[in-house]
């Protein structure tokens, strides 16, 4: 992806090199696969490239007591963070306007290692990227990008970032959108088997939100960047990592969609960049 030179958010928080204390509760967070993948795309069931419409787990306040220098890879991959958010502003700011939605509020992001105190309570990196809908904001430990590499099979690369930034961003849209508060009270009134479908439903349109924004973006797309998008759309896939963690697959229990349905749905994003087109509820529920 070309990245450098170019305008970057102000809406971003670096909170790397932070020290903190306090007990913190693992697991939960908004990308739910990540959780089951780390154990060590989880959490909410529809608010991001994992288990993404749980609410992050709660835990105690934490509180700072130090702070680092950042290295100089730090500060590069959170300068590339901040083009990746100023991109996707660009786009659903457009994106708004086109479609007569009124303004775009714009979510910030949050970097950090480790652990975060957040709107939705306080999460460890083992929840992965999550979109907290308590605060508008999103969370990132980009240590995350290295487990899905070298544990889960994924190529890796800037744009498999980007793409599972864009994701997240996508649940801040359907926040916006009230789509997910509407799933949330769906789910409420269904059995456990149909609010899953509900939360894939959820994050399949974030994937194909992803894909939108890779659409209006790509004049500064690069040979490649589709297929590192693919390739980490394929590593979060339920059917994946069911498979890699127990060897055998529950569909009942999905919570995201199988690989081949999240790539299929950013590609349909891509490929039209027509928010329009997204009714993965239609498609997956009807």
């Amino acid at each position: 992806m070309k990245w450098r030179g170019r305008r970057q958010s102000g809406n971003l928080e670096d909170r790397r090199g932070m020290g903190t204390t306090g007990k913190v509760l693992a697991g939960g967070g908004v990308i739910g696969v990540i959780v089951i993948l780390l154990q060590l795309f989880g959490g909410e069931t529809g608010q991001t490239v994992g288990t993404i419409l749980n609410e992050v787990n709660k835990g105690q306040q934490t509180q700072q007591v130090e702070q680092r220098e950042l290295t100089a890879a730090e500060k590069e991959s959170g300068q590339f963070m901040a083009t990746v958010l100023a991109d996707t502003e660009d786009v659903w700011n457009q994106i708004f306007r086109e479609e007569n939605i009124g303004d775009y509020p714009e979510p910030k992001m949050v970097l950090f290692t480790d652990r975060v105190q957040s709107g939705c309570g306080t999460a460890s990196a083992a929840s992965g990227p999550f979109y907290c809908p308590g605060d508008n904001k999103l969370y990132m430990d980009l240590a995350f990008f290295q487990q899905l590499k070298t544990r889960f099979g994924a190529k890796g690369g800037d744009f498999a970032i980007a793409y599972v930034t864009a994701h997240e961003v996508g649940h801040h849209v359907q926040t916006v959108l009230g789509t997910t508060q509407k799933v949330r009270q769906l789910q409420q009134q269904q059995g456990q088997a149909a609010a899953n479908q509900l939360s894939v439903a959820l994050e399949l349109q974030a994937d194909f939100y992803a894909g939108v924004w890779a659409h209006h973006n790509q004049q500064y797309l690069e040979e490649g960047d589709i297929q590192e998008a693919l390739s980490a759309a394929q590593a979060v896939g339920d059917d994946a990592i069911q498979k890699r963690m127990q060897g055998h697959v529950v569909p009942d229990s999905f919570t995201h969609g199988t690989s081949q349905q999240r790539m299929e749905w950013f590609m349909k994003g891509f490929r039209s960049g027509d928010v329009r087109q997204g009714d993965t509820f239609a498609a997956l529920i009807n």
